[in-house]
């Protein structure tokens, strides 16, 4: 992996952990910082969410200080100039899900394009 490749990456990690920081969540203004305009998610449940929706749900305090996701098994890789495909479990209250996610760099910076979640056994 070349070392702009290796930057992408880890800006997409970055932004990836923030949005599953419950601080982060609970604050729509600092969501909205990481959500490309264009945002969509086919959650875990088989719903599809955009921006305005997954807001709703982030401010509602989906995610617990208490109980906070567990992460493994991260990866990444450059797909495309500007754009990084990451890869993950997350661990919650006892609900493993395999998730993947989209980013691009726009003006602004690293933004989630698009993020899948699927429920594991």
């Amino acid at each position: 992996m070349t070392e702009d490749s290796e930057r992408a990456v880890r800006a997409a990690i970055e932004g990836e952990l923030r949005l599953l920081d419950p601080e982060v969540r609970a604050s729509p203004e600092r969501v909205l910082e990481l959500l490309d305009p264009d945002f969509t998610e086919i959650g875990a449940s088989g719903r599809r969410w955009d921006v305005e929706s997954i807001l709703t749900v982030t401010s509602g305090g989906s995610i617990s200080p208490d109980s906070p996701v567990e992460v493994s098994e991260m990866s990444g890789a450059v797909v495309a100039p500007g754009v990084v495909h990451l890869t993950y479990f997350a661990d919650n209250r006892g609900r493993r899900v395999w998730r993947s996610s989209l980013w691009r760099l726009t003006q602004a910076g690293w933004r989630m394009y698009f993020h899948q979640g699927t429920l594991t056994g």
